[in-house]
């Protein structure tokens, strides 16, 4: 009896460990925007030879999971700087709601408050690309619109990856952490292949090598924990494995915890 009430124990805590590892699965938003985005991710990763795990782990911690204001208006997902001739969301002038505690900016939203609820603010210009299409790019027009077009968003969505992939983490950087992460990511591939690229221990050094110091994609030291944190707790190594190798669907890999 007693043999038997140890075992219960012990199968209990490994179940109870095996939850909490990829605990942020349990969240309904967090699975909505890893299912959205993760076909384009990989696309573009396999491509250009990245570690796709930590681009969507940076995408989920810059996007707050796409929920952020920006990243909804704009589809920039990786909060990416634009370049010299890209168009910059512009100054907005825009509510925040008390009772959901979020900026709003899809006028039909809007008009769902009380004006108690709002709290009107000049929001700063944004620095960051804005992948509207044309004429809306860096516009105060049409805002919602990506909100309310999955085949723009998607497309939005895979040029911020792509900007990634061809733009910042080059080896013709002007800046050195993205330029050394390159060249780094090239002798990996060129001595083990591509696929040493899904390693955990290869997404986790990608992170703390573009991030966490001066004159990197963040500066802050905690950005690295963070965006390790998220890469760990939703299982995005694993998840992408068993979607690439194992070739489960997302819903299947999702699951297999």
């Amino acid at each position: 009896m007693i043999f038997r009430l140890f075992a219960l124990t012990i199968i209990l805590s490994v179940t109870l460990l095996n939850a909490n590892e990829f605990g942020f699965r349990k969240y309904a938003h967090v699975k909505t925007f890893y299912k959205s985005n993760y076909t384009q991710a990989i696309e573009i990763a396999n491509k250009y030879k990245l570690p796709v795990a930590a681009i969507l782990a940076i995408a989920g911690l810059e996007s707050g999971y796409g929920r952020g204001y920006v990243a909804k208006i704009t589809g920039n997902i990786l909060s990416l700087g634009a370049f010299k001739g890209d168009k910059e969301l512009s100054s907005l002038y825009l509510p925040y709601s008390k009772s959901e505690k979020k900026v709003i900016f899809d006028p039909s939203e809007i008009k769902k408050h009380s004006k108690n609820d709002l709290v009107w603010k000049q929001r700063p210009k944004s620095l960051k690309r804005d992948y509207r299409p044309a004429p809306y790019a860096g516009t105060s027009k049409n805002l919602e619109l990506l909100s309310h077009n999955n085949r723009l968003q998607h497309l939005a969505h895979k040029a911020c990856f792509n900007d990634f992939a061809t733009r910042w983490i080059v080896d013709s950087s002007k800046v050195k952490v993205f330029k050394d992460a390159r060249v780094w990511l090239n002798r990996l591939v060129a001595k083990h292949g591509a696929k040493v690229l899904s390693s955990k221990e290869v997404n986790l050094k990608f992170i703390s090598m573009i991030g966490g110091h001066p004159h990197s994609f963040n500066y802050r030291k905690t950005w690295p924990k963070k965006a390790k944190q998220i890469m760990q707790k939703v299982g995005l190594v694993e998840l992408i494995n068993d979607i690439k190798y194992k070739k489960m669907t997302f819903d299947k890999a999702w699951s297999n915890k």
